[in-house]
């Protein structure tokens, strides 16, 4: 993995028309209260000479990965104007993170805790989704610091994705990768976080309120303890900073259930402050400065944002979103073992839900004009004749390696009366075409199923009750696109009934277990 600086020594390209536009007001200033024209010339260059001096400042803190690592195989680009950010917290022990975090400096870098950001096209309201770092996932082939590359790793958890190549910076390209397989979303920013730079954050903000739910003792952050040690936080609502919010968002042990899913929902809690803080001071540009001062430090982003002035203007993209209408939720999952399994079709409904620019309560924030219901429409033949499918029940499996198709299928079945009677991936996902498979007495079912997919075949099995097979023909038609499937309502009540938004009580929905 290739880290690059983005320093320069050219001033960026808005400087001149800083100083321009200085100019002019200083002009209006002289003649007002009869400024002297030396002094107005001495308080303009250095007014123009500090704010160019802090762009070059942010520029030379921010650092990029080098985005030859990114998978060819991306996910296109949607028709909203939604943007998909993934957020990396990575314990990376280099650059001065050891003295916070422990640890090696030369250890490989892992990755903390995952989320990612989907900002609707209304730029109005925001979903934040974490992915659990035991999440078993399929890793794509990743790039090697050697150039080459690795071999699809299937059944990994989420977070090794990060150390694939083993070196101390981490692979937020492959952890990148990784997420628009899961999701079938094109990421269109990553931002990756360290311990230092989120210290620092939370002290420039003037510390985050945060709540606990008992007292919280040196053991409960390091198990290995013996003994309970010094109390590190007391029951209820304070503020922390620096270290201390550092260690807030890493306790894991001694509530709740100790797992990482509860640590999440702290973590969730905490971000929603953090986001009150700052919106507290104002979403100016002279308040973002010595926050994005504070955090470009230990930042690395994808090269779209490898600039202060880039950086600044999405932040400040940011400023109508409601503290209300920006949520949290965790993945759709369920344990497997000690490891975290998705639970479909729900997961895929909800990247469906995204996709389609819908709200967790089914609103549409895409600004794209529906049918008179208020939702697009379409079936799984787009154009073709209209089919009933009152009274069938069928199960759909995807059998090519596109993310998300089986629940857009369902989604469409459903539309046209199916009752769709669950998502899987098929055991081969290297289907050409799609195939109803019917067991006894249920050919005349299948054959209206397989009218619901244009050139479809149907194959007659031992088994009981009927499936459709999606292949490449399904996922290439217009049928499966976004625009013709009908967008989800809403994500499922499982998902959304445990969101948090980011004015919720920081005391509320702490724990899991």
């Amino acid at each position: 993995m290739t880290v690059t600086s983005s320093r320069t020594t050219e001033p960026p390209r808005h400087r001149a028309a800083q100083r321009d536009g200085g100019r002019r007001r200083g002009r209006r200033r002289g003649r007002g209260v009869r400024v002297g024209p030396a002094v107005c010339l001495a308080l303009l260059v250095l007014a123009a000479g500090g704010a160019g001096w802090l762009y070059l400042k942010l520029d030379g803190n921010i650092s990029t990965f080098d985005s030859g690592g990114l998978s060819d195989d991306r996910p296109e680009a949607g028709s909203s104007k939604g943007v998909n950010v993934l957020v990396i917290g990575s314990d990376s022990r280099t650059g001065g993170n050891e003295a916070l975090g422990g640890g090696d400096k030369n250890d490989i870098g892992r990755s903390d805790t995952a989320f990612l950001l989907h900002v609707y096209a209304d730029h109005r309201h925001a979903l934040a989704v974490s992915i659990p770092r035991d999440t078993l996932v399929t890793v794509p082939p990743c790039r090697l610091p050697d150039g080459n590359w690795t071999k699809t790793q299937p059944d990994t958890m989420f977070n090794a994705a990060y150390s694939v190549g083993q070196t101390a910076e981490g692979n937020p390209a492959c952890t990148q990768n990784t997420v628009e397989r899961l999701t079938g979303l094109r990421v269109d920013h990553t931002v990756v976080v360290d311990f230092k730079g989120f210290a620092r954050l939370t002290e420039v903000v003037g510390g985050v309120r945060v709540c606990l739910p008992q007292d919280v003792y040196e053991n409960d952050l390091d198990p290995h303890r013996t003994a309970p040690g010094k109390l590190l936080f007391p029951k209820g609502e304070q503020t922390v900073s620096g270290e201390k919010a550092l260690d807030y968002v890493r306790l894991r042990h001694g509530i709740g259930d100790g797992s990482d899913i509860g640590r999440i929902k702290r973590q969730q809690a905490f971000v929603a402050s953090l986001l009150k803080e700052v919106r507290s001071k104002g979403l100016t540009p002279t308040k973002l400065l010595p926050l994005a001062d504070a955090a470009t430090e230990s930042l690395t982003v994808d090269p779209g944002l490898g600039s202060a002035e880039k950086l600044i203007s999405f932040a400040m993209s940011l400023k109508d979103i409601d503290l209300h209408n920006t949520k949290f939720v965790t993945l759709p999952w369920r344990y497997e073992g000690s490891r975290v399994a998705i639970v479909q079709p729900d997961a895929d409904a909800l990247w469906a839900a995204l996709k389609a620019d819908r709200t967790i309560d089914g609103e549409d924030a895409g600004g794209k004009r529906t049918g008179a219901a208020g939702s697009a429409t379409g079936s799984p033949s787009a154009s073709a004749t209209p089919v009933s499918g009152e009274g069938i029940d069928v199960a759909v499996y995807n059998g090519t390696t596109v993310p998300g198709l089986a629940a857009r299928a369902a989604a469409a079945l459903t539309a046209d009366g199916f009752t769709v009677t669950g998502t899987a991936t098929a055991s081969a996902q290297d289907h050409a075409t799609t195939v109803v498979e019917y067991g006894p007495g249920l050919e005349d079912r299948a054959r209206t199923v397989a009218a619901a997919f244009p050139g479809a075949g149907l194959r007659s099995v031992t088994g009981s009750g009927i499936s459709v097979v999606l292949g490449r023909s399904y996922a290439d038609s217009p049928a499966a696109s976004g625009s013709a499937s009908p967008a989800p309502a809403a994500v499922p009540s499982e998902v959304a009934d445990g969101a948090r938004s980011a004015d919720d009580n920081p005391c509320s929905n702490l724990s899991y277990g």
